[in-house]
């Protein structure tokens, strides 16, 4: 298998294709385990009209995308797969951290209730920590 992707992806549109197609698969997947941490449904949130649930995931995909950005400066396929996994793991914690840290307030509820202002800080945090996550991966 190896051998016969490889050809393909020594050529830029292969290798623009190879990147898009395992981005738009590891986005799935990701956000997929964002949801099942969450404890509300992020979709059915925004379907209803919740804009905390928007902003929230709105800032898990940016900063999916942000880590991906970075990852595919690696040399082959094959290393992006593995450094943005790493990186979009990372951002995961983030999330898992970020709720134990707050206290005051349980961040899933907030957003679920649709407090706004909850929603702009996690995707500010998802945003920030991206960038934090993706210049270490260069």
């Amino acid at each position: 298998m190896i051998g016969s992707v490889d050809p393909i992806l020594q050529h830029p549109l292969g290798m623009t294709l190879g990147l898009f197609s395992v981005a738009i698969l590891e986005l799935i997947v990701f956000l997929s385990c964002f949801e099942w941490a969450a404890r509300y449904r992020c979709w059915e949130e925004i379907k209803r009209g919740n804009m905390a649930a928007a902003l929230a995931t709105g800032g898990k995909i940016f900063g999916i995308c942000n880590i991906f950005r970075y990852a595919s400066s690696k040399a082959t396929i094959y290393d992006f797969i593995v450094w943005s996994f790493i990186g979009t793991v990372l951002l995961f914690l983030s999330y898992l951290l970020f709720e134990f840290v707050t206290p005051v307030f349980r961040i899933d509820r907030e957003i679920a209730e649709d407090n706004r202002a909850v929603g702009v800080l996690a995707l500010s945090i998802s945003v920030s920590l991206s960038f934090l996550i993706g210049a270490s991966l260069n």
